[in-house]
């Protein structure tokens, strides 16, 4: 080693603070504290030395970045695993590129006025879906162990007496081919009974356009990838079909069939039509009858252009008042975004026109969490005996190549994440290893170390990269100090960057489709109002408040008991996903959040205080836990009430005690037909006026009254994830004062224990669900 910077002591070790510049030192170190240092080649060392700067700004790194990352899936991601397909065998269900297609009702008095199957309020008992929601078939609806199914779309209905029945395309999770498969309605379309598969050819099919002739039953398939369109007979129908004819030898994709004007016509799309737009082109075949022979339209393609124009099929046209109606698709955002209608003006075998007319469709405002908040793109409506119009439509909560992008990003983050880490670590100097080829060909030294060097074990192109990396940042480093306000904001920076990256990261591996999705139970789903109490003191908050919980994917509609001064404009001052109603009370009074309310739809009701905080995943858990229970209070506060010595305590005493006996109605669901008219019921009147007398206590005194009513169960807790409590930040809150809060409800338990004749609340544990729920 040269001299100029060196001390020796005389047993010739080395009490430098740092190793030589030369190329036996492999790494340099920079920290100046005892107990950090590298090793040289040389072998000469620090007796104090235990880490190098570079194995501690990795350790450190890895640290920061890995917490930074749990933090973040602990506050965005649900620690439970979801179970919304607990029932499928054989791996159905599962993320697909083609998205999470799935099938829903809608009726209405005419094709331009329907209304999803949740609005039109059919109640099921057995599941406790009062009403029953969109959608109604899924890939969990897809049973056969043979076919398990990722996704469900393209549906067609067939009305056969008091039967419907909707063929629809189901895709092979193993295969990713399409087969055709089939469901039964008895009751009107509100609830479905998967059949089988209908339809299984060695390509792929979908599209199963079904229809009658001559007193036959017909399906016509499209199966594109054979080249051609067939049309099948039902031999035993609904699972039975054999082969009748090859209608067109092209892979006509979409294909529909009408009768109009004498003739049949077949509208659909030749993507392999030389000079074709990829959905953007429409064809139209005509002959006498379905079996006979097809010929194009003189002017085909009559559509040959932008794909958001709806040239490509999207569902059987429709005749309403005596004009023709055909259905489109608008592919230009992403494949199958929405369907478009079209009035169809002139139909002969040398001329075609339409206009397009307004659907009349309420698209959702809760996005991911919708069924069909991204995306739907076919219909099949047909009027009932009735005179009433029934349609099935299917939709999608993911745009299309949705898990491909998802992918696509979460390797860039951790891209960028690697390179910010190694960039900083180089620029600062922590970093200082570096292949020493560079040096030793600079300097010309023949040394055997440096021989051994220049033979690098990456490859040429990666090897020369590292080494442009490491001159751009030492490059960067002699011009950006660490210590300067530059050096610093350049760090701090890449820093915040690099965590962003981490997010980003873990929600595109872990995160799922980003969607908080509803729990069904018996493959059914169902809705539920959400009601809070506030007056004019919380409006910032009631305005966070619905924001969140109207794209909830659940909540039917938001109901504010206004309890006192001037109430909002429910229209102006909110962004809100469902319809807000502001129910404006005479008297302030807390016994209002209980108060029977006809024009409450769903039986189910989430109370939930105004200043509570919890993930739509948590709300979509408990509604579960209570149409498993409906006669129960479910929420998320526990407490217990026990002793001698009658006192209100916090979660952490139940927690102790290992057990519960009282759920708290500021986050909890009910059934308001059962709970709100027993609350008002003549016989707890003493009751309602203690709590108009402390102004506390009403959810106390509910779990009261259900409890003595009955020997059952009452009560059930479901942890949630995490749950923030603004009422701590605001001056308007009753619960703010917490030791005078506590006071007033103990004061409460002993009169209401006085008034029912003791403590009616039976104990119940922690951790009695299968699912881990209630841990």
């Amino acid at each position: 080693m040269g001299e100029k910077g060196m001390k020796l002591t005389n047993s010739g070790a080395t009490t430098a603070d740092c190793c030589d510049t030369t190329d036996k030192c492999r790494c340099r170190w920079r920290w100046d504290t005892p107990g950090f240092c590298s090793k040289c080649h040389d072998k000469l060392q620090h007796r104090t030395c235990l880490l190098s700067s570079t194995f501690i700004f990795f350790l450190c790194s890895f640290v920061t970045y890995g917490g930074a990352g749990m933090l973040f899936s602990w506050l965005a991601l649900s620690p439970f695993q979801h179970q919304i397909y607990a029932s499928v065998t054989r791996g159905g269900c599962q993320p697909d590129g083609e998205g999470s297609w799935a099938i829903g009702i809608y009726r209405g008095g005419n094709p331009f006025s329907l209304k999803a199957l949740e609005m039109v309020g059919v109640p099921i008992d057995r599941s406790s879906a009062w009403p029953v929601a969109n959608p109604v078939l899924t890939c969990a609806s897809v049973l056969d162990e043979s076919y398990p199914s990722n996704f469900v779309a393209d549906p067609f209905l067939y009305l056969q007496g008091g039967k419907m029945y909707v063929f629809f395309e189901t895709k092979h999770a193993i295969t990713n081919q399409g087969d055709i498969g089939v469901a039964e309605s008895v009751d009107d379309g509100a609830t479905w009974r998967y059949i089988g598969i209908a339809l299984d050819e060695e390509w792929h099919l979908s599209y199963p356009f079904v229809f009658e002739f001559n007193g036959q039953i017909y399906m016509m398939p499209e199966g594109s990838k054979n080249g051609d369109l067939r049309l099948y007979r039902a031999l035993d129908f609904p699972l039975h079909w054999t082969l009748e004819k090859v209608l067109i030898h092209k892979p006509i994709v979409d294909a529909t069939m009408l009768e109009y004007d004498g003739s049949y016509w077949i509208f659909g799309s030749d993507f392999h039509r030389f000079g074709a737009h990829k959905n953007g082109e429409l064809e139209i075949w005509y002959a006498n009858n379905p079996l006979g022979t097809w010929k194009q339209h003189k002017r085909n393609p009559v559509h040959n252009g932008d794909k958001s124009m709806g040239a490509r099929n999207g569902g059987r046209p429709f005749i309403y008042e005596g004009r023709l109606y055909r259905l489109g698709q608008d592919c230009g955002d992403t494949y199958g975004q929405r369907l478009l209608v079209f009035q169809v003006e002139t139909l002969t075998q040398y001329k075609y026109a339409e206009t397009k007319v307004p659907l009349s469709f309420e698209e959702s405002r809760k996005g991911r969490n919708a069924w069909n908040g991204m995306r739907y793109h076919h219909m099949d409506v047909q009027k009932l005996s009735t005179g009433d119009w029934i349609a099935v439509m299917d939709g999608d909560r993911v745009p299309s190549g949705d898990l491909s992008l998802r992918y696509y990003l979460g390797f860039l983050a951790l891209f960028i994440l690697v390179f910010l880490n190694l960039f900083v670590g180089r620029a600062i100097g922590l970093l200082r290893c570096k292949f020493a080829a560079s040096r030793s060909l600079n300097s010309g030294k023949k040394t055997d170390i440096a021989a051994t060097w220049i033979r690098p074990q990456l490859a040429s192109r990666v090897y020369r990269s590292v080494l442009r990396l490491s001159r751009d940042t030492t490059f960067f480093r002699n011009r950006v100090q660490p210590r300067t306000c530059l050096g610093v904001s350049f760090v701090v920076v890449c820093v915040i960057v690099s965590l962003a990256s981490m997010c980003v990261m873990v929600r595109c591996f872990f995160g799922r489709n980003g969607a908080d999705e509803p729990y069904p139970l018996y493959n059914h789903y169902s809705q539920f109002t959400l009601l809070t109490m506030t007056y004019d003191a919380r409006l910032w908050n009631l305005k966070m408040y619905i924001k969140h919980y109207s794209r909830c994917a659940s909540v039917r509609e938001i109901v504010v008991v206004w309890n006192k001064g001037q109430p909002p404009n429910p229209q102006t001052e909110f962004d809100s996903a469902v319809p807000i109603r502001i129910r404006v009370e005479g008297e302030n009074s807390l016994n209002n959040r209980f108060k029977p309310d006809p024009r409450i739809k769903t039986r189910a009701v989430l109370e939930l205080d105004d200043d509570i905080m919890v993930t739509c995943d948590d709300v979509e858990r408990g509604f579960k836990a209570w149409r498993e229970n409906p006669e129960r209070i479910v929420g998320f506060y526990p407490r217990l009430i026990d002793g001698n010595r009658i006192e209100y305590r916090n979660e952490r005493y139940a927690r102790s005690k290992q057990g519960y006996n009282m759920i708290l109605t500021g986050a909890a669901f009910v059934d308001s037909k059962v709970a709100f008219n027993k609350y008002w019921s003549a016989e707890n009147e003493r009751g309602r006026a203690l709590v108009d007398e402390l102004f506390n206590c009403e959810d106390i005194l509910l779990n009261f009254i259900l409890s003595n009513s009955t020997s059952f169960r009452t009560v059930e807790y479901v942890h949630p994830t995490w749950a923030l409590d603004t009422s701590k930040f605001s001056s308007s809150a009753i619960s703010r004062d917490t030791m005078s809060h506590y006071s007033k409800r103990t004061n409460c338990l002993l009169k209401f224990s006085q008034l029912y004749g003791g403590l009616p609340l039976k104990k119940w544990g922690f951790n009695a669900r299968i699912d881990g729920w209630d841990y």
